[in-house]
């Protein structure tokens, strides 16, 4: 997550990391990919910005939905 130790960015360079780690994702790594993503949206500016990267952070969280472990009631996972 070197983009939060650094600060702020350009928004077209945050921009591009959030596609990028969209695109580059894993079930392994979603959870660590999901939080870059986030802190990298809140360096966004403006409304107009925040927009452009909202159709990859709902890809991201739809990719941990998807790849989230099913359980039913009980606690215990799906056969």
């Amino acid at each position: 997550m070197k983009s939060i130790k650094q600060g702020p960015q350009d928004p077209k360079a945050a921009l591009a990391q959030i596609r990028e780690i969209y695109f580059k994702t894993t079930k392994r790594t979603i959870e660590h990919d999901i939080a870059h993503a986030i802190e990298l949206l809140k360096s966004l500016p403006s409304e107009d910005e925040r927009d452009k990267a909202a159709v990859y952070m709902e890809g991201l969280a739809q990719m941990r939905a998807d790849w989230a472990p099913e359980t039913r009631k009980g606690g215990t996972k799906k056969r």
